[in-house]
């Protein structure tokens, strides 16, 4: 198996808090990962410890072959990311956002307007930043992921705050990535119906473990064999976590 992103017993401590625990992720190239769990299981944690953010206490990632901390510069180099709700200059306008990016980058002036079209915001580059709605603000900052077509897209809750046609544009775009440039996509998001339709494979993270990895049909099955409700990744997602959080309790009250 060809994984581009791999994670082995990644652990972050915070004094006596365990944010991620002994996580092992196998992230297939050119596929789109659903990194889920609920507020505060540690994905955010995870996916800024692959962007070099914020060190691991424990245990090691390699990402197209470089190893961290080692080639931390060559893997940021392979890196798009959205983490987060992005920020702008507000007084720049869209494409003059994206031109600060393309400078830092060292990329070439086209990969502006190749990501301005990827994102559908051609036709609006040249208006303020504070004057773009939230949904064209979610593309311009997938727009900063896109520059320069990187081989790796890391996307915190992208369609965070969107409207319903918001969420379906931006859907139909990250599902079209892999095939169109090649690149694989690890993304989190609390809007589990959206990620059942994009997703290859789900990684279900629940207070800094990793309770399930592996395709969605893989997950079904495993959650028939348990007994859990199957019906879809939102029932399915419920059931495992409520299930972890029980055992929880009970070995906490032993």
């Amino acid at each position: 198996m060809d994984y581009i992103i791999l994670t082995e017993q990644l652990t972050k401590k915070y004094k006596n808090f365990t944010s991620v625990s002994n996580v092992s992720l196998h992230i297939r190239k050119g596929s789109i990962y659903g990194f889920l769990g609920p507020n505060g299981a540690g994905k955010s944690t995870t996916m800024k410890m692959l962007l070099g953010l914020t060190p691991p206490t424990n245990g090691s990632f390699t990402i197209d072959g470089k190893h961290f901390p080692n080639d931390r510069l060559a893997i940021l180099k392979e890196i798009g990311s959205f983490i987060e709700s992005p920020s702008f200059y507000a007084n720049l306008t869209g494409r003059e956002n994206l031109d600060v990016i393309r400078r830092i980058l060292g990329l070439p002036k086209q990969s502006v307007e190749d990501a301005l079209e990827l994102v559908g915001l051609t036709e609006f580059g040249d208006r303020l930043a504070k004057k773009y709605s939230l949904g064209m603000k979610q593309r311009l900052g997938l727009a900063g992921a896109l520059l320069g077509r990187p081989p790796i897209l890391i996307l915190d809750e992208p369609t965070n705050g969107l409207d319903p046609s918001g969420i379906h544009e931006i859907r139909k775009l990250i599902k079209s990535l892999p095939n169109l440039y090649d690149c694989t996509v690890l993304i989190s998001s609390h809007m589990l119906s959206e990620i059942e339709l994009m997703a290859d494979d789900i990684g279900i993270l629940n207070h800094g473990r990793l309770l399930f990895e592996g395709s969605l049909d893989d997950l079904r099955q495993s959650a028939l064999q348990s007994g859990l409700a199957a019906d879809n990744l939102e029932d399915v997602f419920l059931s495992m976590v409520e299930k972890d959080n029980t055992a929880r309790k009970q070995r906490a009250k032993l």
